[in-house]
């Protein structure tokens, strides 16, 4: 019998995984791709990680917890999974962008620079600005590099004595008196006394009883050979872009050895885990193409490559995190809505082990401590600041899931 089953050993679950090792628990992560997959939410070379957060100053206390937890794993694993680039967001003074991130900035007293239409254009003369548009500068923000972070999680979860099953397609689970039951494609079932349930877009699947308000979206990722030197790591920062003319907000990477990296933030066609599209057309790449040109001149020169990628996006694009309905011995984790890698560190250390429902989160007495991982956790659910979604059932008849 385990302590805890993880399913799923992407972002969320590999950090699930290792933190639960790390607690001594006898402990199994179960993944049905091989090790170091590309196929799920966990891959793309390169992920945004920032403080200013303009989609919320609650998210803010998480944020800088996490940064010390990834500078954590970084000395445990001996790898560098952080790049501190800086960052640069682009746009109206008055838009949700820098509104939102100046607001974050002053409620918690982050270092964010200012700069003006013309400071911005001293500094990065190469872009190509409308009349209105400024910026702000994060220097503490860049970018992490999640395929290794991920790796960098296992490898600490399997010196912590984690049991790691790849190629494994859990086919159902189902709640017993005695434990969970969890089953494998293989026929093989094994029994926990928890489960973590962190399955990305295919959480549909494999928590289909709960009504998650769920949205599977397609978003594809493009690689282009600048022209120029003027995008260089050494020379530009990540940056995120706003502007009316675009679908989407326009986020993307530095050229540091693979290209210039951009994407449209939450924009494409809704899709599912088991249908998406996996290749990436000229019709993907050349909206990209046109919007980085507008910007950075001189960016999007030889397409290099693509990938398509998966948001599982919630209404409110905050996230799920919460027992299930049913059965509180088993914890969900989803729809980090393509803003949720950065948290991975510390909702990997703070959720399967809470007493959380919601809103009402009751830490375990271990992780009560002011300014641990679990008091913020609990602090930012419990006071309302940030909706962490709780699941709802329509049926109450019956607490196991499976495919059929």
């Amino acid at each position: 019998m385990y302590d805890m089953i993880v399913v799923g050993l992407g972002g969320m679950g590999s950090a699930t995984l290792a933190h639960c090792a790390k607690r001594r628990k006898r402990v199994l992560g179960i993944e049905q791709y091989a090790r170091g997959h590309d196929l799920g939410a966990s891959a793309g070379r390169s992920r945004i990680i920032r403080k200013a957060y303009f989609e919320g100053a609650a998210y803010v206390p998480l944020l800088q917890r996490a940064y010390e937890l990834w500078r954590e794993l970084e000395r445990e694993s001996q790898s560098e999974l952080l790049d501190l680039c800086g960052m640069l967001l682009v746009g109206r003074n008055d838009g949700a962008l820098l509104r939102g991130a100046a607001g974050s900035a002053q409620t918690y007293r982050l270092a964010l620079e200012a700069l003006t239409h013309r400071e911005m254009l001293q500094r990065y003369p190469s872009l190509r600005l409308l009349a209105a548009e400024s910026g702000l500068f994060e220097r503490d923000a860049g970018m992490i590099f999640p395929e290794k972070a991920v790796e960098a999680h296992l490898r600490v979860a399997e010196r912590a004595g984690a049991e790691l099953r790849y190629e494994a397609r859990v086919c159902g689970y189902a709640s017993r008196p005695d434990g969970i039951h969890v089953e494998t494609d293989d026929g093989s079932v094994c029994s926990t006394h928890r489960l973590a349930v962190c399955a990305g877009p295919w959480l549909p699947r494999l928590a289909p009883e709960p009504d998650l308000p769920l949205r599977v979206q397609r978003n594809v990722q493009v690689w282009f050979a600048p022209t120029t030197d003027d995008y260089t790591r050494d020379r530009f920062p990540t940056f995120l872009l706003e502007r009316e003319a675009m679908p989407a907000a326009l986020y993307g990477f530095p050229d540091y050895g693979q290209g210039v990296k951009a994407a449209f933030h939450a924009y494409g066609d809704t899709t599912s885990a088991e249908d998406i599209d996996r290749t990436v057309r000229d019709a993907d790449s050349s909206a990209i193409r046109t919007a980085l040109e507008a910007f950075m001149p001189g960016s999007a020169g030889t397409f290099l490559s693509g990938k398509a990628c998966m948001y599982t996006l919630t209404p409110d694009e905050h996230f799920i995190l919460d027992r299930h309905p049913y059965d509180e011995r088993i914890v969900v984790a989803g729809g980090f809505s393509g803003h949720g890698y950065k948290f991975c560190s510390v909702v990997g250390k703070s959720w399967p082990i809470s007493r959380s429902t919601g809103r009402r989160a009751i830490p375990s007495t271990s992780f009560d401590s002011p300014g641990s991982s679990m008091s913020i956790l609990r602090r930012a659910a419990g006071r309302g600041r940030i909706r962490f979604h709780t699941l709802r059932s329509r049926n109450r008849n019956n607490v196991a899931a499976s495919e059929e």
